[in-house]
């Protein structure tokens, strides 16, 4: 049980989410812990909505991406989040930015992943989203996960 009394140490990054103005409830926050060669992300959300307002019953693309900003324009709100965080230059689902999805139950979603395809120091300054629609692990070069509903800067702990 060592894992968890990582949990009880500051996370090494962490990043708040930001909403859109098309999702204006959402908010959440995914800490990031360096731990066993790799990472371990703790993702909390809540107010994830689908696109008619009510609260999502779905899954959620959810991925590290290699822009340092969540900012954009009205039709694309997060387009300085960039593409997906692939310094190893790798197919999709192989980015490192690559994570499962996030399953949101009445518009929260809770979620613990390790991997090891990153430490917490690599991404810092880069975003982390999640997506309108569930990542499909086939369609190049993102996954056919649709708009970026949410962003978050990863900051150091």
């Amino acid at each position: 049980m060592a894992y968890m009394k990582r949990l009880e140490e500051n996370p090494a990054a962490y990043a708040e989410i930001a909403r859109s103005k098309k999702y204006p409830d959402l908010r959440g926050r995914v800490d990031l812990y360096d731990t066993y060669e790799g990472t371990l992300l703790v993702i909390s959300v809540r107010g994830i909505t689908d696109a008619q307002g009510k609260s999502s019953q779905s899954f959620h693309g959810f991925h590290i991406h290699a822009g340092d900003a969540c900012t954009g324009n009205a039709e694309e709100p997060f387009a300085g989040a960039e593409g997906h965080y692939n310094p190893g230059n790798a197919q999709h689902p192989n980015h490192a930015g690559d994570l499962p999805p996030l399953l949101s139950n009445h518009g929260c979603a809770w979620m613990s992943v390790y991997t090891d395809r990153f430490y917490p120091e690599d991404v810092i300054g880069h975003t982390v989203i999640i997506h309108a629609m569930p990542d499909d692990f086939r369609t190049q070069p993102s996954g056919d996960a649709g708009e970026m509903i949410a962003c978050g800067v990863i900051v150091s702990g």
